[in-house]
């Protein structure tokens, strides 16, 4: 296993990150977005994870604008606390600056294709965890002649009623997708789900938008933390969206 911290230049500046490769070869490059917390150990294990399965994965840190990470730790975070809770909308404020996350992922993408652990003859792979979900889409509208395949696990936000609502850049993109929703965003978001499909089929795209019936918001994270007594990690539905991403992955990044 080949795993190195580098620093990937932008336009904004210069954001630390992690590669992971098997190290048997040139393979598919995967840029993987994080979920809120960011970049920290769990994500590394999880780009460890998919880099023994035969991927090249880059791992940013979506926040390099305020330092290096990590910024939180999952063991004390806790969404109701006050403070932690106004430190972490400060940081994804940071990203829906119009303009620097289609920046930061055409920065990625370049980085990927750079490294000698890639293969540039096959098509990229891009997933999300939370807000990497909308990051997702964006990076397959920014570079659709590169990503082959975009998977999002629990994000939010991909149908808004705003102008740059993610779910309108498939049309512009040529990946096939698979889009994996918890049960209480679809309860929040019910019309996402049903509009998501409508706009694959418009876009003539390969995907599935799949409904985890109990699945909570970060269910595939393993030290995402608690809601109060109530576990928010779950093994079986984690493994089931593992399943689904790499047959994805197995499917259009052949």
């Amino acid at each position: 296993m080949i795993e190195r911290d580098l620093v990937v230049t932008t336009p904004d500046g210069h954001c630390d990150a992690v590669l992971l490769s098997a190290g048997t070869g040139p393979c598919p490059g995967v840029l993987l977005w994080t979920d809120a917390l960011g970049l920290r150990p769990a994500k590394r294990a999880m780009a460890r994870r998919l880099a023994a399965s035969g991927y090249t994965v880059l791992v940013p840190n979506s926040y390099y604008r305020n330092g290096p990470a990590p910024f939180f730790d999952p063991a004390t975070f806790s969404f109701g606390d006050p403070q932690m809770r106004e430190r972490l909308m400060g940081l994804l404020g940071t990203l829906y600056t119009p303009g620097v996350a289609e920046r930061d992922a055409a920065a990625y993408v370049a980085c990927l294709d750079a490294q000698p652990e890639v293969d540039t003859g096959r098509k990229l792979g891009v997933q999300g965890y939370c807000m990497g979900g909308r990051l997702s889409f964006i990076t397959a509208a920014v570079a659709p002649d590169r990503v082959g395949a975009v998977a999002s696990f629990h994000g939010g936000g991909l149908v808004t009623d705003k102008p740059d609502s993610p779910h309108l850049l498939v049309p512009g993109t040529r990946a096939s997708y698979y889009v994996g929703v918890a049960s209480d965003d679809n309860a929040s978001e019910a019309h996402a789900a049903g509009a998501l499909r409508e706009s694959f089929a418009a876009a003539g795209l390969q995907a599935e938008v799949e409904v985890y019936a109990t699945a909570l918001h970060g269910w595939c994270v393993p030290d995402m933390p608690p809601r109060g007594d109530q576990p928010v990690y779950g093994h079986a539905d984690a493994e089931h969206a593992w399943d689904k991403l790499l047959a994805l992955y197995a499917s259009a990044l052949a």
